[in-house]
């Protein structure tokens, strides 16, 4: 990397249209995680009012997998398409509709009146933010020739992930706290249901400024030359990048699983505490609302300490492992005591749990343009991304909430904690082996 940056040109200061790019890719970034964040503080309510279903009742734990896997399996599924077209179309093309596409269904998700309607939506917001990331990560990768300034861009851009879980918890505080005061949706003030409407909101300025968007000069230059292959998914698998393919798909399944399998169950385990059970169910869900405050700092702090490292440690087989090691001892042992006993605890803990589990998603937000070539890197990222993070890593939800069933303990927010643990210790030790064989990229400048 340090040679590849010597032969590059000192990279000049960003400019205007560069800043604008990057705009819009931090706000496509705070989006897609505001989009999953929501999903874990607006289940128990929207599952109570459009379901009538019982906390801990094993139809509650059903509808609880079904919204957690369904809607990341289809966004994955058809997120892969989006990669095709992403190689196919150009990048810029791409990345508009996607974010167009999630933000009018977060809306319609808003007003939903059915379980299976909710679930429709979702899957139409999933959709929509899948194919976004593998467009805006491929489209910034491009945009930056220079290796140190690229691998910064990529890093600091996808912190501003962590402005849209704070967005979603301060969102979501504030609803329950004053919904009252806003305008009736279906003719009540339910804050789940503002928590979902506002996750429109980057469909907005995309609108106005779309126009000045240029498209990846990589994309451009080699699509009017005659010189851009066309994408072929079946390249993944050939002798040159099989390996690549497999092993980033298994880590990034395993990425996955630690948020879906564990850590995102939090807001259903919190209410469970000796502290929490006591309050009013206000208090309980701004209780929720606090512990996930701390999830989101945690967010901000892995990504930066991604972005601090990436330029530092020169072997990315071992930038992983800052993350994979200290995870393999967290993630069990936040769900088997504090999760149970200590609310305070949890925050912290929850804190640490989140750092060293989102600076594996810029992580592989910087490794993943680096071993495919321009006509397969949106298909290669979405692959990775898609396939092994929102449908093999997703799964693991719903593992953990079948696991429930079969676990012991004093309460259903103790067995779901014992679940969690039990998952986030497999996927954890599942990556730390895996790890060993993540190929190294050949050189620090993108491949043609």
């Amino acid at each position: 990397m340090v040679a590849d940056s010597m032969s590059t040109p000192a990279p000049s200061s960003l400019t205007a249209t560069q800043w604008v790019i990057c705009a819009v890719a931090c706000l496509g970034f705070a989006f897609d995680v505001y989009e999953a964040a929501a999903l874990p503080l607006i289940l128990r309510p929207a599952l109570a009012e459009l379901g009538g279903l019982q906390t801990g009742s094993t139809e509650f734990n059903l509808w609880v997998g079904l919204l957690f896997f369904i809607p990341f399996a289809v966004g994955g599924i058809f997120g892969l398409l989006g990669g095709y077209f992403t190689d196919r179309f150009g990048r810029r093309r791409v990345l508009t509709w996607s974010i167009l596409l999630y933000g009018f269904s977060a809306l319609a998700a808003g007003y939903s009146t059915s379980l299976p309607l909710l679930l429709v939506f979702r899957c139409t917001t999933m959709l929509g933010v899948c194919v976004e990331f593998v467009a805006a990560v491929a489209w910034l990768a491009e945009l930056f020739p220079n290796p140190s300034r690229r691998e910064s861009v990529l890093g600091y851009t996808q912190a501003s992930a962590a402005v849209g879980g704070l967005f979603v918890t301060v969102s979501y505080y504030l609803a329950v706290t004053y919904g009252e005061h806003l305008p009736s949706i279906r003719g009540g003030h339910e804050a789940w249901r503002y928590a979902l409407l506002f996750g429109m909101l980057p469909a907005i300025p995309l609108m106005v400024i779309r126009p000045f968007l240029p498209e990846s000069p990589v994309w451009r230059e080699k699509k009017a030359a005659g010189t851009l292959k066309r994408p072929n998914p079946t390249e993944l698998f050939r002798p040159a990048l099989r390996k690549t393919t497999l092993v980033t798909t298994l880590l990034v399944a395993c990425s996955y699983g630690a948020a879906f399998g564990a850590l995102l169950h939090l807001p259903r385990i919190v209410p469970g505490l000796p502290q929490v059970l006591r309050l009013t169910r206000q208090q309980q869900e701004q209780t929720v609302s606090a512990v996930n405050f701390f999830l989101n700092m945690g967010d901000l702090a892995g990504r930066l300490a991604l972005a601090l490292l990436v330029n530092r440690i020169v072997s990315r087989r071992r930038l992983l492992r800052v993350f994979l090691i200290p995870g393999l001892f967290i993630f069990p042992l936040l769900f088997l005591f504090p999760a149970r006993h200590d609310l305070e605890l949890v925050k912290y803990g929850t804190f640490l749990a989140a750092a060293v589990m989102t600076a594996q998603f810029s992580f592989w937000g910087n490794y993943l343009p680096r071993v495919y070539p321009t006509h397969l890197r949106g298909t290669g990222e979405s692959f990775a991304t898609n396939i092994g993070g929102r449908v093999l890593g997703t799964s693991a939800a719903l593992l953990t909430t079948q696991l429930v069933n079969v676990m012991p303990g004093e309460s259903a927010a103790a067995q779901l904690a014992y679940a969690a643990a039990g998952v986030g210790f497999l996927v954890y030790l599942t990556a730390s082996v895996a790890s060993f064989w993540l190929p190294e990229p050949k050189q620090g400048q993108l491949p043609a």
